[in-house]
């Protein structure tokens, strides 16, 4: 590494990046995985867990005063929106104040707002705590998508990031299941069982916190805040580690970049940035992302609810289902991952969104027939799903690499905000009306729309998706304060 000094900072040339995109798989590397990807679990397990709850809740002797409509409407739209304004407001400090910072502050805020659920005496604390949950969630999407991407080599970054934002359906089938246990009048009461489910996720989050305090700062924010010699020192230490695993030495890395250090990027840059210089990518972004918003928080969220009402599964036993089809969202981002890597993204986007939409059509036009019973119901949504959630995975994926290094977290926080918000917020509380109204042709439109935006979605993608397969973040977006 050389330096030479500048009036307004450091000129830098490093081979950092090329030093960490280089490294084969390693221990080391599934430390960070586990460290970083375990987030989504809790996530998982929060959101299912109260739609699996809700009919609970609104149940004489449970302890609240609040409706099933309520739960999965106004208090989803709740979680969603404090999610949206945490990404904003956590992603503009992430990209300030470095990664490892906020990821370990918004773990933090998770963990006492999902606790403080637990002891919910009234709606309306009910609904605050789940707002500041989702404002500590959605700090971490900007956060955690930032580390993983710049900490991992590129040939390998597509897979491991699908992989760990699909272990949020881990957290969904643990939430299924911890559903039916804690709904179980024979072992807790109908107002103490669902405050556990919600203990149990702040314990997890306190071990999750500790795991986290290893993992360390990303190297290429810290060579770009005037920190190179901390960026020196990380990436030394890991390939001395990775070199001790193989017993051999790594071969030398090509490729350097040279970087005008600087402290920070205001908003005027990354606005110019994001919406001029990077206008197709934005669009893009955009249209992933309101796709598997309307899917997920309008329609699949309520799945327990369409159960109950169209099918006459018991309250206690839609955890089951619910389980079933989390399996399938998991396996989808696990068995089509490492394809992102090699038949690449524009195929892989593209396609996994065509098909989840063209199947969610065909399973809105077989409920509307009467073909269907709860199993398989819950099987078309299994095959719907298996898509889907490769492709929702796809779209955090995109946005924390095709934009630059200076603008990612906040290109993440804001692409989650709008499209979540957009989807998340305004799907909720209409497709709670639709799908609680017991008409099937309603319910058939809430389908219909979801599989409307993802064909839509799937359709921008074929012609808009970046080739980011392999390339290393500098290539696929040159960072602002690169030097020619």
């Amino acid at each position: 590494m050389t330096t030479a000094q500048a009036d307004t900072g450091r000129t830098v040339t490093t081979d950092i990046p090329a030093r960490l995109d280089r490294l084969p798989w390693s221990r080391w590397h599934w430390t960070i995985v586990i460290g970083l990807g375990t987030v989504w679990i809790l996530d998982g397990l929060e959101v299912t867990v109260v739609g699996n709850i809700a009919s609970r809740l609104s149940e004489p002797g449970s302890g609240l005063s609040i409706t099933s409509g309520q739960v999965t409407g106004v208090a989803a739209a709740l979680y969603v929106a404090g999610a949206c304004v945490g990404a904003l407001f956590w992603g503009r400090l992430t990209d300030k104040w470095g990664r490892k910072k906020l990821f370990m502050i918004t773990l933090a805020v998770y963990l006492a707002a999902t606790a403080l659920t637990s002891i919910s005496f009234d709606a309306w604390w009910f609904f605050l705590f789940r707002f500041l949950t989702g404002f500590g969630i959605g700090g971490e999407y900007a956060a955690i998508n930032s580390a993983i991407d710049e900490l991992i080599p590129a040939q390998y970054r597509g897979r491991v990031d699908l992989m760990i934002n699909g272990s949020f359906w881990l957290g969904a089938v643990g939430g299924s299941l911890l559903s039916i246990f804690a709904l179980n009048t024979d072992f807790f009461a109908a107002n103490v069982g669902w405050r556990l489910t919600f203990a149990l996720g702040a314990v997890l989050a306190l071990v999750i916190l500790l795991v986290r305090r290893h993992v360390p700062e990303s190297p290429r924010w810290l060579l770009i805040h005037g920190r190179d010699a901390e960026a020196e020192r990380i990436v030394s230490s890991i390939e001395s580690r990775v070199e001790e695993e193989r017993g051999s030495a790594l071969p030398r890395a090509e490729g350097e970049i040279t970087i005008h250090q600087r402290r920070s990027v205001t908003f005027v840059e990354i606005a110019r940035t994001v919406f001029s210089d990077y206008r197709r990518r934005a669009v893009l972004g955009f249209s992933l992302f309101i796709g598997q918003a309307f899917l997920y928080n309008a329609i699949t969220f309520g799945f327990g609810a369409i159960l109950t009402t169209f099918f006459d599964v018991p309250t206690g036993d839609t955890g089951y289902y619910f389980a079933v089809i989390a399996v399938g969202n998991f396996f989808g981002p696990l068995l089509l991952g490492k394809l992102f890597d090699t038949v690449g993204r524009r195929v892989m986007i593209s396609s996994t969104y065509l098909l989840s939409g063209v199947l969610l059509f065909g399973t809105a036009w077989l409920f509307d027939r009467g073909s269907l019973s709860a199993a398989t119901m819950t099987a078309c949504w299994c095959a719907v799903l298996f898509f889907a959630s490769a492709g929702a995975s796809s779209a955090y994926l995109t946005v924390s690499e095709v934009f630059p290094m200076e603008t990612r977290a906040m290109s993440i926080a804001f692409f989650y905000a709008l499209g979540t918000a957009a989807g998340g917020i305004s799907g909720p509380l209409l497709f709670a009306d639709l799908t609680s109204t017991g008409k099937v042709g309603d319910t058939v439109l809430a389908f219909q729309i979801g599989a409307g935006l993802m064909c839509a979605a799937g359709l921008v993608a074929a012609f808009l998706a970046v080739r980011a397969e392999r390339r290393s973040l500098e290539d696929v977006a040159k960072p602002l304060t690169a030097v020619e």
